[in-house]
């Protein structure tokens, strides 16, 4: 645990930031704690950078207040505190990275199993369901506001599948309890951030459920969208958000496997599990990835087929009882 007012006080210039990609629960965490330290310290300049948050988050205060940083600029800001929310690899936090390295004081605030802590300061707890609840836990409850309370809000229910997943605790729903007090519309926000899709996201899914297939007797189910089916669509990353979790509720299925291919022969991926005999996390490991028990990403450059095969081979030693901690091949977080 660390004490955030201890933190603050000797700090003049404060910056946030999630990871790359960054879903629900690294949005809801990262404004979550922007807009408290707004309210709660007024004189401190606070800076939030996320790589293209969705647009499904933009109800969300502090939303136009996120600084993307873009590849071609070079950042020269230092700051005398940076917070690293929902990443258990300090790279993942892309290039925010040179701006956490070049803090004075630097934190880190995760659930990820995989992470070892990588800060001055480390709060990791992997047994929260999520970086918001861990995000709570640091708040002085008397500042609690609407505002803060639906940030915190939509990052739970995105890392447990709206409460869900094994990893929603009792501590989890004490603190959505008092997130709800607040006056939060929260079924809107269920309904607005976690199941409403667009016409094209509605087209992707449907074509990835089509073209899905089942494989290792029917224990595992893959789909992939590559570069082709984006462009056709005229899609964005974010279009393909909900597809892998929709797999997983396939009867019968134990882990579902979804790829989306970046670049020419390069996919991201992401796992997901519903049995206690299958991590992913540590699948996800194998490749240089990371995430939870059941629910993890990695890159991975070479055909769908060679890919599939390589995870195939961990669920395979993982149902065996054989180790699965060993380095892999072409891949990266």
């Amino acid at each position: 645990m660390i004490n955030l007012n201890d933190l603050m006080q000797g700090a003049s210039r404060v910056g946030i930031a999630g990871h790359i990609r960054p879903d629900g629960d690294s949005v809801g965490a990262s404004l979550g704690l922007y807009n408290y330290l707004k309210k709660v310290y007024p004189d401190k300049e606070i800076s939030i950078f996320l790589e293209h948050p969705s647009s499904n988050f933009d109800f969300l205060k502090g939303f136009q207040d996120i600084a993307c940083l873009k590849d071609d600029e070079p950042y020269t800001e230092s700051f005398d505190l940076f917070f690293a929310l929902d990443l258990g690899d300090m790279e993942r936090l892309g290039k925010a990275a040179s701006l956490f390295k070049g803090a004075k004081v630097t934190v880190c605030v995760d659930h990820h199993i995989s992470n070892t802590g990588f800060a001055m300061h480390d709060y990791i707890e992997p047994e929260a369901s999520s970086t918001a609840e861990l995000v709570f836990t640091l708040f002085d409850e008397s500042k609690l506001d609407r505002d803060i309370a639906e940030c915190i809000y939509a990052g739970i229910i995105h890392d447990t599948g709206v409460f869900r997943f094994s990893n929603t605790g009792i501590r989890t729903l004490s603190i959505v309890q008092k997130l709800i007090a607040t006056g939060i519309d929260f079924p809107w926000i269920i309904q607005h951030t976690f199941y409403e899709k667009t016409y094209i996201q509605n087209l992707l899914l449907g074509r990835a459920l089509i073209e899905s297939m089942k494989f290792m007797d029917g224990l595992c189910i893959a789909s992939v969208v590559n570069r082709r089916m984006m462009n056709f669509y005229g899609a964005k990353a974010e279009d393909l958000d909900g597809i892998v979790n929709q797999l997983i509720l396939t009867k019968g299925v134990e882990c579902a496997v979804f790829l989306h291919e970046t670049d020419p022969l390069c996919f991201k991926v992401s796992l997901r599990s519903n049995s206690d005999r299958i991590d992913v996390a540590r699948i996800a490991k194998t490749f240089n990835g990371g995430g939870h028990k059941r629910a993890a990403g990695f890159t991975m450059s070479g055909t769908y087929h060679d890919i599939l095969n390589n995870i195939s081979l961990q669920i395979e030693r993982q149902i065996e009882g054989l180790d699965t901690e060993n380095n892999g091949i072409n891949g990266k977080s």
